[in-house]
């Protein structure tokens, strides 16, 4: 989703342009972004994010607060989606401050931390 009028401070890249490995938007992720547009702020995030990413083909992995980890934002849950090379990769799912929008964000350098969480995360489930 695009914003009409950029937050203050910068923004994270959206997932279109962020994967230089697959520039091409996959149509799981569309379906996802879509079906996250009419987050209505008063259904559960966690749950919401949930059954849109598993509908995309994807994995909500886990969710936890935002502060601190990044700006204008309440909540962050992070999904494991395919790519068009048949890999899954990480993403954000973002609930903005307000709690009435969810936006997909792509890891970045402010949010490499997490991605290596959820890389362990991963490696911990996949042995069970």
């Amino acid at each position: 989703m695009i914003a009409p009028e950029p937050a203050s401070g910068t923004q994270s890249p959206t997932l279109g342009a962020a994967d230089h490995a697959d520039p091409l938007l996959p149509i799981e992720l569309l379906e996802l972004e879509l079906s996250l547009d009419g987050y209505d702020g008063k259904s559960d995030f966690c749950e919401t994010v949930r059954v849109a990413s598993a509908k995309a083909g994807g994995e909500f992995l886990f969710d936890l607060p935002a502060e601190g980890l990044m700006d204008d934002c309440k909540r962050i849950a992070v999904l494991r989606i395919p790519s068009m090379s048949e890999q899954m990769r990480v993403v954000l799912a973002v609930l903005d401050h307000s709690g009435t929008e969810i936006r997909m964000e792509a890891p970045d350098p402010a949010t490499a931390h997490l991605i290596r969480f959820a890389d362990a995360f991963i490696k911990v489930l996949e042995r069970f």
